[in-house]
């Protein structure tokens, strides 16, 4: 079986063409690896332009949406694996459940909001996978800034920090991957 990467990002492309850019480069990157892309299963925005970069690159496909957002997110139905659940959490479940590695590019409150449990997940002790935050354009500074005032405040202790690694583009993201992946 292939390594598994879970991309969590936006279902809008966002304001600046690097944003696109970096989706399509780790659809990419995750195919010329011969890894698999696990994400939310949409065929809009940053999403579906990952997804659509795997498949040109002959990656395997396993997507995973809830049937309130098949027609929100079109649902891309010509994926190697098309999963629907029942709601949002199933949905994150499984797709954490069969990736080796979580990459977040940039998005809105639902990529926060994967972010911010798969990171409570670790901290918890109940994963021990890789977490890339890509911080294309600066887009994750407020969100990192956030966090060093979580663990000055004696909200969380320094070893949060550890938990993820951070990426300014593509290329350092899926670098920091075949590391950790041992690829």
């Amino acid at each position: 079986m292939p390594k598994s990467i879970c991309v969590y990002c936006g279902s809008r492309d966002g304001d600046t063409a690097a944003f696109a850019d970096t989706a399509e480069a780790i659809g990419l990157g995750i195919a010329a690896r011969g890894w698999r892309l696990v994400y939310g299963a949409g065929d809009v925005g940053l999403m579906g332009r990952v997804a659509r970069a795997a498949q040109m690159g002959g990656a395997d496909t396993f997507g995973v949406i809830p049937q309130h957002l098949i027609d929100l997110e079109v649902g891309k139905t010509d994926l190697t694996r098309f999963i629907v659940t029942e709601t949002m959490h199933e949905r994150k479940k499984v797709m954490l459940m069969n990736a080796d590695a979580v990459v977040v590019l940039p998005g809105g409150a639902g990529t926060m909001d994967e972010f911010f449990e798969v990171l409570t997940w670790a901290q918890l002790g109940l994963h021990a996978k890789p977490i890339m935050l890509v911080n294309v354009d600066g887009y994750w500074d407020a969100l990192l800034a956030m966090l060093d005032g979580i663990v000055a405040r004696g909200f969380a202790a320094p070893s949060l920090h550890a938990l993820m690694r951070t990426a300014p583009d593509a290329g350092a993201a899926l670098g920091l991957l075949d590391a950790a992946l041992g690829d």
